[in-house]
């Protein structure tokens, strides 16, 4: 039986990804089989809130409004609208909705109140609901957690080291902080990162001792990969090979064994069986729907064809940890704060993301 680490070291994890592939993969998926059950997958879906107008330059983005890439806005959207996109989600065999909105942190007021209540939307229809809404303090992460949140993403996104050449707005501890903050709750955590935006595979490695570390770890894990686009300064950016990201699945697999592992963006550039082999390492969940936030994503038919033939079964909501109950507003013990947290801005330059505001101008 293999045991879960909190004191995993760089040099361990790049010798682990760095294997014959014949051998990380039998190592995975063996150790895969001890915590999950191998023919189960969970399909998710994501809903945009709020598509664009971001004020970061996070550099893999098509969302920060610096950047010039043509991608559709929308206003903030209802509660009536959310729920009808997570009843066709559902009727697709989604058991999970993560609901993004472009904001660098949240705030108090009327648009989180929503949010709250699209919480209250989704986990009633017994679905397992997630949020991304940037940096969140603790008061909002136990406002969220009483409306029945399942689980709250934040990506560290890439090593400690490599995240100063990606991003300049925020900085990689608070990332940390907000997770400790969704810790001090209920919720789970959903945290990882992106693969092929020109980091190293010690900087791969980087990011999977940071998130190995946290004690719990991470219940839930999405790898991706870049999806380079027009006006991004990551645009040039070559698309990530499946056998870099069969890798990446395995490696976290072994290095965190009971974790949710999430196979994400950048799957529409893979064949089944490369799909296939990510499965066989340790992925045990898959994104459905047209897009991921602003980025193409696989036809449901045809992951529906891909079940069929791996014979592969839908995870059924609340199958790792059990379901939350929602507190309607009136009942709320946690009152908005109006805080004003003092988020870093490291303001150190990058110079293709300079660029690629000037470009964007």
């Amino acid at each position: 039986m293999s045991i879960t680490r909190h004191d995993w070291t760089k040099e361990e994890i790049i010798a682990i990804y760095n294997k014959p592939l014949m051998e990380l993969l039998y190592e995975a998926a063996t150790i895969h089989r001890e915590h999950h059950d191998p023919n189960v997958v969970q399909i998710s879906t994501l809903i945009s809130l709020k598509t664009g107008g971001c004020s970061e330059d996070c550099g893999y983005c098509p969302q920060a409004k610096r950047y010039h890439t043509n991608i559709e806005t929308n206003p903030f959207m209802t509660v009536e609208d959310v729920k009808v996109q997570a009843v066709k989600a559902k009727e697709g065999g989604s058991s999970r909705v993560c609901m993004g909105a472009a904001w660098r942190n949240v705030k108090d007021g009327p648009e989180f109140d929503q949010v709250l209540e699209m919480v209250r939307t989704i986990n009633k229809m017994d679905m397992e609901v997630c949020c991304t809404l940037g940096m969140i303090t603790e008061n909002q992460a136990q406002r969220l957690a009483e409306a029945g949140l399942y689980a709250y993403n934040h990506n560290i996104d890439t090593s400690e080291e490599y995240y100063k050449e990606v991003i300049s707005t925020r900085g990689f501890e608070d990332r940390l902080q907000t997770i400790e903050n969704v810790r001090k709750t209920n919720i789970t955590v959903c945290s990882g990162g992106i693969i092929g935006m020109g980091e190293s595979i010690e900087d791969r490695a980087g990011m999977l001792k940071a998130l190995s570390t946290l004690d719990p770890m991470p219940e839930s894990v999405p790898i991706n990969a870049l999806v380079p686009v027009a006006g991004t300064p990551l645009e040039a950016e070559q698309s990530v090979e499946i056998w870099d990201m069969i890798r990446m699945i395995a490696t976290t697999r072994i290095v965190m064994p009971a974790t949710q592992v999430r196979l994400s963006a950048g799957r529409i550039n893979w064949n089944r069986e490369g799909q296939a082999l990510c499965f066989f390492a340790g992925a045990n969940s898959i994104f459905s729907g047209d897009k991921l936030l602003t980025t193409p994503n696989n036809d449901l038919n045809e992951d529906m064809k891909m079940f069929e033939l791996l014979g592969l079964k839908n995870q059924q909501p609340f199958a790792k940890t059990y379901k939350r109950v929602s507190v309607e507003a009136a009942d709320s013990k946690f009152a908005p704060l109006g805080e004003k947290p003092k988020w870093s801005r490291p303001g150190h330059t990058i110079e293709r993301n300079v660029e690629a505001t000037v470009k964007g101008k």
